[in-house]
Parts: structure tokens; sequence; C-alpha cells
């Protein structure tokens, strides 16, 4: 997906990321979503103990994230809790409760840009390892920049095939990302995968096929949804074009899907795989917790504004705010965002739900054509947690990032009915995140991202659609692996809902390292419902398992 929707840790020392790389050419085993995360995808949430914390004060998403300024992490403890002997974990008995699948993400470059399989004998041996303790599959990026690199509609799969072929001898499932998206480039980074070089050449002549804020700054992580109609790509539209990619890759993949080895497609809608305007991105010196900036000034998207001001008979209207700052802005600090503000407006409403009806309509586009490249395999989307602003009346971050959602306005129920109408999972990538205190560093950063969880995952539960998630930052500890079980399955959920899977990020020498992989092993147990013999369970008080199966919750 690339996540993969979240970066740097705002005001922190750098994480030393020097110890992740294989033998052989050096290969990104970066972290994550799209806040990548995000920001964690940078945009995403953190679970990480005091045992891991100094480890994760600064990291770089992959996914093809940018580097962003991130909030200090924490595990929202209180003052007299912070003490110097261990903690005794009280943990919940997840025997007998629903099996939820385990995916490992693999290595951003695990495939060279030359599409060559790196260092198969190595991943071969930890594809093993991941087998032994009865991981279910993998999840790999299939970039389009790899594949189609040098011209139009001439794809090359070679080294993905042969990661396809280790990936069954191992028995493992497949889970494959069509990242559309461009890769790296971020400091820390050992991998940069850029678009198609056909593509970044029609850009040189034409750059409104990438996303551009109003100042006409180009964001070419991926290509302008106003291009998704125009054939500006040698004669063909964007969508076909992702289109024909997935033709290519669905065919010349035949035998893993009849085998059923690839259980899922997700399927890149944006910057870093998420569906999502490019509205905060560090190549544009956005830092934590700025509200963004609007991403439609290219001439195709503007010619969709003023067609549609036309049609509601507002000719003025065809124009971006020009009171909504920049990207570092706080929502109070501008006319558009603040209490009261223009964002309320008749025009402000107008602008805000075109601007959010572009985003839905592009997924449902890509959507339904990859339903139809894939018909009879599960597919996915990947969507960003933008939690910050969260406690404020505009929501001014995920305005900005496409998301309708202000506090009179549920901004995620469209997207999450757009899902259904193709029978899409929506893989949320902070809804892992269980608690994130920021009030020390960021208290005016108003961010919620425990609220935000909870709407869009009752969002997508509520229209009976599929949830699943991954970590966004490295996880190796109990008290993490903890935090992650407890939002997959929540306690005394009446109806039973459960993550539909869980993708680790990702597979790397330090999660190998014995002592961490005895930990993860068993977290994978408790995941599939399976008993373990160390749990700490509170002597005082028995823990109610969690009622309910997988066929409560609606493929």
């Amino acid at each position: 997906m690339a996540i993969s929707s979240i970066q740097f840790l705002h005001s922190l020392r750098p994480f030393n990321a020097s110890f992740f790389t294989t033998k052989t050419p050096r290969v990104s085993l970066g972290f994550r979503s799209s806040v990548d995360f995000n920001l964690c995808s940078l945009c995403s949430g953190f679970f990480v103990s005091s045992s891991a914390r100094s480890r994760a004060r600064a990291l770089v998403r992959d996914k093809g994230e940018r580097i962003e300024d991130y909030p200090p992490v924490t595990d929202s403890v209180d003052d007299d809790q912070v003490v110097s002997t261990p903690q005794k974990l009280h943990e919940r008995d997840f025997t007998d409760t629903p099996y939820v699948p385990i995916y490992v993400m693999l290595p951003l470059g695990v495939v060279s840009m030359n599409c060559e399989l790196v260092d198969p004998e190595g991943l071969m041996d930890q594809l093993r390892i991941l087998k032994s303790v009865n991981v279910d599959g993998v999840m790999v990026d299939c970039w389009w920049g790899i594949v189609e690199a040098n011209a139009p509609q001439v794809y090359n799969w070679s080294g993905y095939r042969r990661l396809f072929q280790i990936v069954r001898d191992q028995k493992l499932k497949l889970q494959v990302v069509m990242s559309f998206h461009e890769c790296g480039g971020n400091v820390g980074d050992d991998v940069h995968i850029p678009l198609p070089h056909w593509v970044t050449e029609i850009g040189q002549s034409n750059p409104d096929i990438y996303f551009t804020d109003r100042d006409g700054r180009r964001n070419s992580d991926c290509l302008s949804w106003g291009i998704d109609k125009e054939r500006v790509l040698k004669g063909r539209t964007a969508v076909e074009v992702y289109f024909d990619y997935m033709r290519s890759f669905r065919v010349e993949f035949d035998e893993f899907f009849e085998d059923k080895i690839i259980s899922e497609i997700e399927v890149g809608l944006g910057p870093c795989g998420e569906l999502r305007y490019p509205s905060y991105t560090a190549k544009h010196d956005w830092k934590y917790p700025g509200i963004g900036e609007f991403q439609c000034y290219d001439k195709y998207l503007m010619k969709s504004l003023t067609k549609a001001a036309e049609a509601r008979g507002h000719l003025n209207w065809a124009r971006g705010p020009d009171n909504a700052g920049s990207y570092n802005s706080t929502p109070h600090e501008t006319g558009f965002f603040c209490d009261g503000g223009e964002y309320d407006s008749y025009y402000g409403k107008f602008f805000l739900n075109w601007y959010s009806q572009v985003l839905v309509d592009h997924g449902d586009r890509v959507l339904a054509l990859a339903n139809l490249a894939f018909e009879g395999t599960c597919i996915a989307s990947k969507v960003s947690g933008i939690h910050w602003w969260y406690k404020t009346a505009s929501h001014a971050a995920e305005l900005t990032a496409g998301f309708y959602n202000p506090a009179n306005r549920d901004g995620y129920a469209p997207i999450a009915a757009m899902l259904k109408k193709h029978g899409a999972a929506l893989n949320f990538t902070c809804v892992e995140l269980r608690t994130l205190d920021q009030h020390e560093d960021f208290p005016e950063a108003l961010a919620d991202p425990e609220g935000l969880v909870w709407q869009v995952l009752n969002a997508a539960w509520d229209v009976c659609i599929r949830v699943a998630s991954e970590n966004a930052l490295p996880c190796y500890d109990r008290e993490g692996y903890n935090k992650i079980l407890e939002n997959a399955k929540p306690l005394n959920d009446p109806d039973g809902r459960h993550l539909s899977a869980f993708t680790y990020l990702r597979l790397s020498p330090v999660l190998m390292e014995s002592h961490n992989f005895m930990e993860f092993e068993r977290f994978v147990k408790r995941m599939h419902g399976e008993a373990v013999s160390d749990l700490q369970a509170n002597s005082n008080k028995k823990q109610t398992k969690l009622q309910g199966t997988d066929d409560q919750v609606a493929a």
C-alpha cells in the first residue's frame, strides 16, 4: 500500500534505522502510514511501551510516505504510575475468542528497481520462521514505478513472480498492494521508488497532472484525481492506466488467484496508498500539528469546481478558500476554520461537499475497476487516521485531507457506504491506537485518536464491512501487543465485532531477535484465540471473554 500512510517525531533526535538492513544490497525496512504515518501513515496511532519508547522517538513511515514531524509517543499513564520497577500487567484471556489472521509486511525494497528479488535465500529463511509460529501470510507492495517503469503497458513482473513462488512454497498467503504512489525520497530511506519514468516525463510538460496547493506548489507523490477521466497519459486516462496495470497483474498471477494464495488486494488510492489528499507533506514544510492545505488547484480539479459552482448557480464560488491559512496554521488563526468560521457558511459547505465528493468519487471509480480486474478476490482500501484538531468544531486537518467531518457531520459514513458498494474492506491506519497522550508537549493540538477510531470503526461496522489494521510504530513488547489485542477484539461487544485481519509492520532483523520473536509468537497465538500458559491475569476479577464468532461479522 505503501503505509503506508507518519516520519519524524517533533523536536526529538532521529531514530537510527541503520540496523534495519539486510545482507546484500541495502533494503529499507522502514516503519509506517500514510500518517505512513502517517504519519501514522503519519496519521496513525501508536503502540509503544516504556521499553520501546526511546527507540521510537523518531521514525520514517514507509509506504512511500514523507518524513513528518510527529508528537512524542507516550503511554498515557498517570505520573504516580511511573516508577522505576516494572508494573504487573493484568491481561485479558483471549482463549477461544475469534480468530484474527496475522500478516507480516515485507521490506519496502524486497524487489529492486530492476524488478529482481533481493536476497531470496535470506527471505526464504525468514518466511520459514514466520510459518513456524503460524503466521497466516505476508503483505507486499507491487510498485507501479518498478513494474511499468519505462514505457506505457510494458510490464515487468519477474521479481514479484519469484517472490510469490517462495511465499507459496512456505504455504503462506499473500496480501498484495497495488501501489500507485511514490515511495521514499526521505531522510533515512534506503529505497526510492518514483512514479514511472514515462509519467514523470509527462509531468515535466504538464505539471497539472499532480495535486497542487494554492501557491502553485506541485506534489509528485501521486497523480491528481482531476485526471481520472482525462486522456493525458499518452492517450489513456488515469483510471484506465490503473485498470490496465491491475488487469495485467491478474493475468500474470492467475495461478496464485486460482490456488487462493492471494487472499486480498489492497488498492492504492492516493498518497502513501491512502484515500486522502496530500494535504500535509514535509516537502512543503508541514509540521505537526499543522492543519495542512487544500490540494485542488491543478487545472483539472479547478475545472471540476467551476462546473459544480455553475450548476449551483454561484459562479463566484468557483474558487478555493482564501482565508484557510497555510500548512502550519492552527484553526483559530484562520477565518475559514475558526469557531463560527466560513467552513460553516453556505459557500464553505458547498466547497467542502465538492472537495470531499471528489475523494469519494475517485475511490468509487477505481474500486469499481478493481472489482472487474479481481473478480472473486477480496479488495481493500486504506483510510488515514487524522486525529489532530479532532476536538475542535471544524476538524480542520481532516477537512484539508478530504474528510468532511466537522463536529456536526459524519464525514466517514459516505466513505464506508462507498466501500460497502464495492464489497471492499476498510484498512484504518490508527485503529490500533488505544491511548495517545499528547497533552504534555502538544496540548494545543486538541487531538482525540480514540474518538476518531471509535467513529470510523462504527461507521464501517454499521454498514457491515470488514475492518483491518496495522501497527504504526515498531512493536516488540508485551505491553504494546496487549494494546493491539484490546482494540482487535473489543471487550463485551454485543455483536462480537473484531478486526478481520491484522498486518504487522514489519519483517526486520530486530523482530527476528530471539526475545522479540518469542513475544511476537505469543501475540500471534492470542490473536488466533489460542491459550497461552503465562497469562498475567488479574486474580481479583475474572476477565470476560469476547463473545462471538467470525461468522457474526459480515464478510
